[in-house]
């Protein structure tokens, strides 16, 4: 089987090359096949507790019921995360890699966000609050340059924030010439699950399963407190509480009467019986992890190089793309009750056109490093591409960061 190169990812970048390069990859619970998965969470109107996401799709030539286990998003964002790590690993290749850092001093200690992981990616609220050498980030001319970057033009955005280039932004709030850039790598895990038919043949939703939840106190599994004990308690602790647990924890004290007693559940204390009151995790007979990264997509950008020069940024966007890919593959790691191996090594193939594939090895991480390594060698000689890390300095709005609260507080 042929490995991937340069050379097609070049051929790839030049006008008439290949749609896209697939990896597809089947997944299986850890614990066999017989154990549930605990697909995502999504936040649904008028629910609590979040609901799973089914939808129909086709396994085969068979058309069955899907649940999202890991979403376009997560996937996108474990990959940015995956880069992330590396670099503030002091990594000596994707040291280099282009990127924003917004800093922010909060209780006297020094936080650092980047574009690679901010939800907006160089067009986050963020940067555009911050500051650099003093001056609003927005009025400077640097920003303005990656705000004004076009794909007839993303030389700019190349050099400032690639990942934005690879996983997509959009300058929503601008008034006017807002850049809006759709992601080239994609990718989600998918379980597919049985669901009956009924006697026209057409297959029933799938229902949640629901799991038991409980907790065992061994000193009691209910202890009462007294309004006295129970306030004291909690103020010993209100440092460390978040003021809407502290509340709750005296609203609930303020209930209890003069020389009554009820449960501190609200410290913590006590148990709580099983009861079925938890979304369960499903059972999938196949699980598949699928990524597409579109060469048509990177084809749209040119960079100022020339044909031969942009068709090299092209292809240097595509190795960074990959490189994630193959960390963040390298990690699954997805949430509690979700552990997954691979069933079988990923299959990656190259669309040829016209219908025909090439099937190629899949990327290691050391091979994804070297196939950066010479994308970056090679737009550098042929594009002038000079990649040196941190490009942009942020100093966040310290009236923002004095605004963040928690969810449990946002919430009360």
């Amino acid at each position: 089987m042929r490995s991937l190169e340069l050379g097609t990812l070049l051929a790839a970048g030049s006008p008439g090359g290949a749609s896209c390069l697939t990896s597809t990859t089947a997944l299986e619970p850890a614990g066999g096949r017989h154990a549930s998965v605990a697909p995502a969470k999504f936040a649904e109107r008028g629910k609590k507790g979040g609901s799973y996401a089914y939808e129909q799709r086709y396994l085969g030539d068979e058309s069955r019921y899907a649940v999202m286990i890991d979403s376009k998003q997560s996937q996108l964002n474990r990959a940015e995360h995956a880069l992330a790590q590396a670099i503030e690993d002091g990594h000596p290749l994707l040291s280099r890699v282009p990127h924003v850092q917004v800093t922010y001093e909060r209780d006297g200690a020094v936080e650092h966000y980047y574009d690679l992981t901010l939800p907006h990616r160089v067009f986050d609220g963020h940067i555009r609050a911050g500051a650099i050498d003093g001056q609003p980030t927005t009025r400077t001319a640097a920003y303005r340059a990656v705000r004004d970057a076009t794909p007839a033009n993303a030389r700019a955005l190349l050099e400032t924030s690639p990942v934005t280039l690879v996983f997509g932004g959009w300058d929503s709030s601008r008034r006017s010439r807002q850049g809006r850039w759709r992601s080239a790598l994609v990718g989600e895990i998918v379980g597919f699950v049985s669901a009956s038919r009924d006697e026209t043949g057409v297959l029933a939703k799938p229902e949640p399963g629901l799991r038991g939840g409980a907790r065992v106190d061994p000193v009691g599994m209910q202890i009462n407190l007294s309004k006295k004990v129970m306030t004291e308690t909690a103020g010993r602790q209100q440092a460390e509480l978040s003021p809407a647990t502290y509340d709750g924890i005296v609203k609930a004290a303020n209930g209890i009467k003069p020389g009554e007693a009820k449960s501190a559940s609200a410290l913590g204390l006590g148990g709580i019986p099983p009861t079925l009151d938890q979304l369960a995790g499903v059972a999938c007979d196949t699980i598949i992890r699928t990524h597409v990264l579109s060469f048509a997509t990177l084809r749209q950008m040119r960079f100022g190089a020339g044909v031969e020069g942009d068709a090299a940024c092209r292809a240097l966007l595509a190795a960074l793309a990959l490189n994630a890919l193959a960390r963040s593959d390298a990690e699954l790691c997805l949430r509690a009750n979700c552990d997954l191996v691979e069933a079988e090594a990923p299959k990656v193939r190259l669309d040829q056109r016209g219908g025909a594939f090439l099937d190629v090895e899949p990327l290691s991480i050391d091979a994804a490093d070297l196939l950066l390594s010479e994308a970056l060698a090679h737009a550098d000689k042929v594009a002038d591409v000079k990649w040196s890390g941190l490009a942009m300095r942020v100093t966040g709005n310290p009236d923002i960061v004095s605004g963040a609260v928690d969810a449990d507080e946002a919430s009360s």
